[in-house]
């Protein structure tokens, strides 16, 4: 294993930073910044690639970090002094070991599908933490992949990483930036499913989530935070709907987040064959 050592904020320290914070450079560079145990975990559990870690010299290693960096292959390990560590971290006591692991290209193939999937796209995601927190529930409810449309906020953002809580590396993600990619998508995902029901969501629409027959294979379109979904995805859906409200709400609609947990937890429950209402 190769070891450089970095004493003071020199470019492979610089390198490090825009990592974390510049969304252009992670991209160049093809590598982002992750922390976390769990997060470390699911990584190298999934067979991410981590090139490289970046530890302190001053403090002990506990057995876990020992056994991570023994057992993963990188390119090259990074090892600072205590303070360029804290300096670095986003963490109010530093994580041990910080990765900085490759990223995966963005091909539907990194989808494997079973008989009767379920499915997510998420238009334009305006909000780290919502699309963290959605990558959390696709993963919970064994939600078999996301598609991204549009220029939202980045999905390698350390924001997504850690809200996701470790489901970042166990569920596939890939970006869709223009509408043809998405129409070809559909298109074959038609091909193979022919019974395949695209549904839109809206807190305007008129028909209930838990009216819709949700046991055929499905694609869910999940709209940006502060505009929905796009006209063009409205009309690729075959069927709006929303997740009613108490009548005496004050809200004018769920947490983006929040409602996608609820139709993924209505298409799981009807699958189950619990048909109540109530």
């Amino acid at each position: 294993m190769k070891v450089k050592r970095v004493d003071k904020r020199d470019a492979t320290y610089q390198k490090f930073e825009v990592l974390k914070t510049n969304r252009n450079k992670r991209h160049r560079y093809q590598e982002f910044f992750v922390e976390g145990v769990r997060n470390i975990n699911q990584a190298n559990k999934n067979n991410w690639v981590i090139n490289s870690f970046i530890y302190s010299y001053e403090k002990k290693l506990s057995n876990w970090a020992l056994d991570t960096l023994g057992k993963t292959p990188t390119k090259i390990n990074y090892e600072l002094p205590s303070k360029l560590l804290d300096d670095l971290s986003g963490k109010t006591d530093a994580s041990e070991l910080i990765a900085i692991v490759q990223m995966q290209p963005d091909d539907v193939s990194l989808f494997t599908l079973s008989k009767n999937p379920i499915l997510a796209l998420f238009d334009r995601p305006s909000n780290r933490g919502n699309l963290g927190t959605i990558i959390r529930s696709l993963d919970s409810f064994g939600i078999e992949g996301l598609v991204i449309t549009g220029h939202g906020v980045d999905l390698y953002d350390p924001e997504t990483i850690v809200a996701s809580m470790g489901s970042f590396f166990n569920v596939p993600v890939v970006r869709m930036n223009d509408n043809k990619s998405i129409e070809l998508w559909l298109a074959n995902l038609k091909g193979k499913y022919p019974n395949l029901k695209v549904v839109g969501t809206s807190a305007h629409a008129s028909k209930c989530i838990y009216e819709l027959d949700l046991t055929s294979p499905i694609l869910f379109l999940i709209g940006n935070e502060t505009d929905g979904l796009a006209n063009k995805l409205l009309e690729t859906s075959d069927v709006i709907a929303k997740i009613p409200m108490a009548n005496s709400s004050s809200a004018s609609s769920f947490n983006v987040a929040c409602a996608t947990s609820i139709v993924f937890y209505e298409a799981i429950r009807q699958r189950q064959g619990d048909k109540s209402k109530g």
